[in-house]
């Protein structure tokens, strides 16, 4: 009766072992679609910045760098903008005699 429990166990456990491998192979094909997508977003933000490419690897080891006075090449420069509050002028007599 021993052994008859022993063995589902270690059926049980290499059934774990199993599943385990196969959500670790999904898991990698995963993480590699994830860094795939990364990478085309990434190449296509860069070519929508419209950087020559000689230029390009001078901005990144500026930016890596840390240092500020790189030159933005496209985007918002300035703090979103509102549109300026309309201010009504006191009616004047006339407008109150209408």
């Amino acid at each position: 009766m021993a052994t008859t429990k022993t063995n589902k166990a270690r059926a049980e456990v290499e059934k774990a072992r199993l599943k385990l491998a196969e959500q670790q192979s999904r898991l990698k094909e995963l993480e590699a679609k994830q860094n795939e997508c990364e990478n085309l977003e990434i190449v296509d933000i860069v070519r929508g910045m419209n950087i020559p490419l000689d230029n390009l690897s001078a901005i990144l080891q500026s930016l890596k760098g840390g240092e500020t006075h790189a030159t933005p090449t496209s985007g918002q420069l300035d703090p979103k903008l509102t549109a300026p509050k309309i201010i009504k002028a006191e009616p004047s007599e006339e407008d109150e005699n209408e």
